[in-house]
């Protein structure tokens, strides 16, 4: 467990618009910052943060909270992993009650994984750099290659010994278990159950996550023997999915962020190699086909791809459909090609920093006309093909989401094509159309399966209110206002919080959380503690942080001269407190008197014994006289 001064000063160290910023593209509008939800796929920000309150708020998929929250939503971080990321972050070192390999059994699944992928680079970054078989092989292969000692550090390259069970026999001496060398991949089991080493004589590429963490690595051979495959990747598990994943953007986000470009290339080399020169926005798809994810990963911080390709003409043509997808997801895309046995990673030895600049200066070229040029090499004089061309060209183009760009790159191709503009933008139009009814159709079909019953036949629904919200408003209210000192007529010099937990003695909270929630504030007040904002917003539960967060944070907030723009008074519930707070207590009171009242109504149909009736019946009575003081008490002090 982390001590509790160690959470603290990580919490005071923490900004939250530099933590998110990590990982979200962050605009700031008014007082705080938007960006693209990294939790759904949205053209629209709804992702909102709040510097002055630390928390964010994503409207599109609900989750909230601080950063702390966020990295265990994004990265599926514990709560102590999150605190030890933004330890690391911000130079502090993290206190322990007790050592973490005393715990090591107690780790979460995923946890255990990572562990040990993260126990494999540390070996095979020493095997490399430590041994004299590394150092011979590995460490010669990279030095050859020309990557510095800084970039083998940095990206943590490795060597895994030519031996059958050098990196299993050790993790299992040093207590790493064996599920978790085969679910990571590490080790693989034979048939009689023992286990060896899946990356014999390998020098190493570990794949690191968002926040750094190794969760996958890369074996290259150095052997020339035909049936031994060049790379050998780590298999899918609870911490790696490839398609999710792109090899160096954990080192590249942050330049990708400032200069609103990204180099996608193909291969581990190239981008250690780019990277190395000075251009730090590149990162690759590692041999694998590019996937919606990894597009969407690339949006979060810039809408500018350049795609760097090695100049195979066979390889380009198969990638050109694949492509499209990123014009679907709305980003702008330009493609250069390098001379034919050049790669990024050999051109920018061979020219530097300033000649590889130079060269993808001159030759980038958008996507829609790259692929115009190239298709129309192969058609020739041939009409039917030069159609077929045509056709596919003006599909790339029918992905674009934004009309105005659509119709610049319809201008250009008309040109290219030497056919006539009107002909392309009706047979855009076409696609366009064809696609909305597809769309349309597979709308009606999903809302209304061929086997649903006739919708007049259906019972009417009965649509519920949900009762917790006023138990919600309560919450809201605790959580903005609870510290401050009441100055009413009659009840003065005591806090918001206590006088809100005394008067609300003897009400029963149903809604889960907000009983919790409120427990914990008595708690707190009960010790002398006034529990603010940031305490809840910080709590190691996560409904509880859910819930703080779903209270406060507002997608909309009034400008400062909203008046005077649009002369609409808005009411300010801050005006008149005391009508905000007994109002909130008192109809909370009210719902529960009902919810009461209706109990005994039940109760009083069914029973048939005169007694029992007369029992009810005053109960009820009673009750009545009750929600009518709550009544009246609303309306002339609350209301007034």
């Amino acid at each position: 467990m982390i001590t509790k001064p160690t959470i603290d000063r990580i919490m005071e160290a923490t900004d939250i618009v530099e933590v998110i910023g990590e990982f979200v593209q962050l605009k700031k509008r008014g007082a705080n910052y938007v960006g693209l939800s990294p939790f759904a796929n949205e053209r629209t920000p709804s992702f909102t943060v709040s510097p002055a309150k630390g928390i964010f708020k994503d409207f599109s998929s609900g989750k909230g909270g601080s950063a702390v929250t966020f990295l265990m939503e994004l990265e599926k971080f514990t709560y102590p992993e999150a605190l030890k990321w933004l330890a690391k972050k911000y130079g502090i070192e993290v206190e322990e009650t007790v050592e973490v390999a005393e715990n090591r059994e107690e780790e979460n699944h995923r946890e255990s994984l990572m562990i040990v992928s993260g126990y494999a680079a540390k070996f095979f970054h020493e095997s490399l750099l430590e041994t004299d078989e590394g150092k011979s092989i590995g460490l010669s292969y990279f030095k050859e290659r020309g990557f510095t000692s800084e970039t083998i550090k940095k990206f943590e390259l490795g060597y895994s010994p030519d031996q059958w069970e050098a990196f299993t026999g050790q993790a299992i001496k040093e207590g790493y278990q064996q599920q978790f060398l085969v679910e990571s991949g590490l080790s693989v089991k034979r048939d009689n159950g023992t286990l060896y080493d899946r990356y014999r004589g390998r020098v190493m590429f570990p794949i690191h996550s968002f926040t750094g963490r190794v969760i996958a690595f890369g074996g290259r051979t150095l052997k020339n023997d035909k049936n031994v495959p060049k790379y050998v990747n780590s298999p899918e598990s609870e911490i790696y999915h490839k398609s999710n994943v792109l090899y160096g953007l954990y080192f590249a986000k942050k330049a990708i962020r400032e200069e609103d470009n990204c180099f996608l290339v193909e291969g581990y080399a190239d981008v250690l190699s780019v990277h190395q020169a000075g251009i730090e926005n590149v990162v690759a798809s590692s041999g694998t086909s590019l996937t919606v994810e990894q597009i969407r990963l690339i949006g979060r911080f810039t809408k500018n791809i350049t795609i760097l390709y090695d100049g195979d003409a066979a390889g380009i043509k198969a990638s050109l459909r694949g492509l499209d997808m990123i014009l679907e997801e709305g980003l702008n895309v330009k493609v250069v090609l390098f001379p034919d046995g050049h790669d990024p990673d050999s051109y920018v030895r061979n020219f530097g920093t300033n000649g590889f600049k130079k060269h993808i200066a001159d030759n980038k070229k958008d996507f829609i006309l790259f692929k115009t040029d190239i298709l129309l090499k192969e058609v020739g004089n041939d009409p039917i093909k030069k159609a077929d061309v045509i056709r596919e060209i003006v599909e790339s183009v029918a992905k674009i989401p934004d009309s105005i760009k659509a119709s610049v790159f319809i201008k250009e191709c008309s040109y290219l094509l030497q056919i006539d503009e009107r002909a392309l933008l009706s047979e855009l139009n076409k696609m366009r159309m064809a696609k909305a009814k597809k769309d349309s159709q597979q709308q009606i079909s999903r809302a209304a399966p061929l086997d649903e019953p006739n919708f007049f036949d259906e019972p009417e629904v009965k649509v519920e209110k949900d009762e917790s919200n006023q138990e919600k408003e309560i919450i809201r209210l605790f959580l903005l206002y609870g510290n401050r000192i009441i100055d009413w007529d009659g009840i003065a010099n005591t806090y918001i919080g206590p006088f809100m937990i005394a008067e609300l003695n003897d009400v029963e909270f149903e809604h889960k959380t907000c009983k919790t929630f409120v427990e914990i504030y008595r708690k707190e007040v009960e010790n002398g503690v006034l529990p603010d904002e940031q305490y809840f917003i910080h709590y190691p539960e996560k409904d509880i942080v859910d819930l703080a967060v779903n209270q406060i944070a507002t997608k909309y907030t009034l400008s400062d001269n909203w008046y005077e723009m649009h002369k609409i008074l808005v009411n300010d519930e801050q005006a008149n407190m005391k009508a905000t707070i007994l109002g909130a207590i008192f109809h909370l009171k009210k719902q529960k008197v009902g919810k009461i009242l209706e109990s005994l109504r039940k109760e009083l149909q069914k029973t048939s014994v005169e007694a029992d009736q007369e029992i009810l019946l005053n109960q009820y009575m009673h009750m009545k006289k009750v929600e009518k003081t709550i009544s009246d008490y609303l309306g002339s002090v609350i209301l007034k």
